[in-house]
């Protein structure tokens, strides 16, 4: 997910070296019918960028979780939640 949402950026010109990119990820395991499952992803972007760079970034993050192998492989089974925190460089 975060390599398909940084292609994303990239193509908007929004670089995401290490030092400005990273993505923490946390899930929920449930008791399903006596079954343990991740019933939930929970990705929390971060992101430092020019402000001038913002609604590109905005509309990337809106566009990427389609376009993401790995999401759309698990989506239908597990509830993906994720946001985008930006600072200004």
């Amino acid at each position: 997910m975060m390599g398909t949402f940084a292609t994303l950026l990239a193509m908007s010109k929004v670089p995401t070296p290490e030092e400005r990119y990273r993505a923490d990820v946390t899930g929920d395991i449930e008791n399903v019918a006596g079954v343990l499952k991740i019933t939930r992803i929970h990705v929390h972007y971060s992101l430092k960028l020019k402000p001038e760079q913002r609604p590109a970034a905005e509309a990337a993050f809106a566009a990427y979780l389609p376009h993401c192998p790995a999401a759309q492989s698990v989506a239908a089974a597990i509830n993906l939640e994720h946001r985008l925190e930006m600072q200004d460089l």
